[in-house]
């Protein structure tokens, strides 16, 4: 699209989605089902700069809007987006059985997804295999969403693992639903009566106090103790923080990342596929693999959660299965926590209060507001990313894992203002550069799709001032930038 712009005047700054990474099935909302290497530029399917919240699941992918719209594609082979049937979906597509019901929140599950309304009623949808659809005598699936009854408190805040999904009160008590784990739990601890509220992985919550627990599985350290299962929640202490309140964290399968008070961030967890970021400290009692002898990672009996300076103060952070994305550099606050305090978590049906002795008060509130002041900044930050990359998910062009965090350079010219992952995919709003101030009559051409592209024909446009002739642009082919591929579970 072109415009005639006045003289010297600037264009304003849009906002555009971003998606790269696994695409089996569509999750990506391009319309193709290739992975994808590089970040592409979505078409508008609503107005980007509206845009408060991207997240996504085993394979499929949701984005919520400020007037509580929700957009949804991807995987849908158990209803897991709600559309009321069961086709995969390639595109970014409302979900018309909530329209009018304003969407606060959404976590996505492997193959199921949690909705939050702005009245703080729990919707659900796809499988229930596991009863992680708190609906404990409901069908093994649902393809639209459906509420969740005994939950009748208002809720502010949601989230999702495996097969399993956490959800926090007004009045800061803590729900979990879902028995994925339950047998390991078991095989773990033997001999033990396990708790209603059995967890799986490395769940983790906030008190109004900063402290945090976690619980459930340790196979590869993300618990921060020595214990192979830990089946009530326990404290990591205030000195692995640097004796600093924490305010937000978040999780993959087996690593975890935390963010203190004065904008420090925090990794520990498995490191095999550069999860962490960072260098391992010699106090982390690594154990190497017969295998891994020559991995720069190997596999951890204990991790301890140690400082990753390059992210500090990152304003947006997000973790995939075992990828991660973050913003650093923006106008907006230390800490921006995408849920209030809950990512992973497993216990029995239907969704049980975790004892008032565990019970933790929020610290801030969950939803639009948190959002808004991720995003009140006038200028964004730069996407950066780094771990598993199998799929393309880091989105450096490669299927080779990155060890540190490093910005992602097809988006350098872009300013990050949220970020979102799937288990194996990635997506991100971002600012794109102003419209250079033009002579009058002059024309300028919108941003391509890609922001590769965007970038070529930034620089081409200026050599075109500077050696007053035309330049051509040649463009890579998408085959170029994708390839076939799908993700695989394996046994945490």
């Amino acid at each position: 699209m072109e415009r005639e712009p006045r003289a010297s005047e600037a264009g304003p700054a849009a906002a555009a989605l971003f998606a790269w990474g696994a695409n089996s099935y569509g999750q990506l909302g391009l319309g193709h089902k290739e992975d994808v290497l590089l970040p592409q530029q979505l078409n508008d399917f609503c107005k980007p700069g509206c845009v408060r919240r991207i997240t996504g699941g085993g394979g499929h992918s949701a984005v919520v809007t400020d007037g509580g719209s929700l957009f949804v594609c991807g995987l849908n082979k158990d209803g897991q987006l709600g559309l009321g049937h069961t086709e995969d979906v390639l595109y970014f597509t409302p979900c018309r059985s909530l329209l009018g019901c304003p969407i606060q929140q959404v976590a996505c599950g492997w193959d199921f997804t949690i909705i939050l309304t702005g009245n703080g009623q729990l919707l659900s949808c796809g499988s229930n295999s596991f009863g992680q659809l708190g609906v404990p005598h409901g069908p093994r699936r649902c393809v639209v969403p459906q509420a969740i009854e005994p939950l009748r408190e208002k809720v502010v805040s949601i989230a999702a693992g495996l097969r399993h999904a956490l959800a926090a009160t007004a009045s800061g008590i803590v729900f979990q639903w879902g028995t994925g784990l339950a047998s390991s739990g078991r095989r773990l601890c033997p001999g033990e009566t396990l708790p209603l509220f059995l967890t799986a992985k490395e769940p983790s919550r906030v008190t109004d106090a900063g402290e945090l627990y976690v619980w459930g599985s340790n196979k590869h350290g993300q618990l921060a103790s020595q214990a192979a299962f830990l089946p009530v929640p326990q404290k990591i202490e205030a000195h692995c923080f640097q004796h600093e309140k924490v305010t937000a964290v978040w999780s993959g399968w087996t690593h975890l990342v935390a963010q203190t008070e004065t904008g420090k961030v925090f990794t520990w967890g498995r490191a095999d596929y550069g999860q962490l970021g960072r260098k391992l400290e010699s106090h982390e009692n690594w154990k190497l693999d017969k295998q891994g002898l020559s991995l720069p990672c190997p596999r951890p009996q204990k991790s301890t959660p140690s400082p990753l300076h390059c992210l500090m103060g990152a304003t947006e952070v997000s973790c995939g299965s075992e990828h991660n994305l973050a913003v650093i550099g923006g106008e907006g606050p230390a800490s921006c926590p995408s849920s209030c305090v809950l990512l992973v978590g497993q216990l029995c049906l239907p969704p049980t209060p975790i004892p008032a002795d565990r019970q933790l008060v929020p610290l801030t509130r969950a939803g639009h507001e948190a959002h808004t002041r991720c995003r009140a900044g006038p200028k964004g930050g730069a996407c950066y990313s780094w771990g598993w990359n199998e799929h393309g998910m880091c989105g450096d062009g490669t299927e080779a894992n990155v060890w540190a965090p490093k910005p992602v350079q097809s988006l350098r010219l872009s300013s990050g203002l949220l970020v979102g992952c799937g288990a194996g995919h990635s997506l991100a709003l971002c600012q794109l550069p102003a419209l250079p101030a033009l002579d009058q009559g002059s024309k300028v051409t919108g941003p391509s799709p890609d922001a590769t592209e965007d970038a070529k024909s930034q620089e081409a446009m200026d050599k075109e001032k500077l050696e007053g002739k035309t330049t051509r642009i040649s463009t890579q082919s998408q085959s170029d930038t994708c390839r076939n591929g799908g993700l695989v579970t394996e046994p945490l």
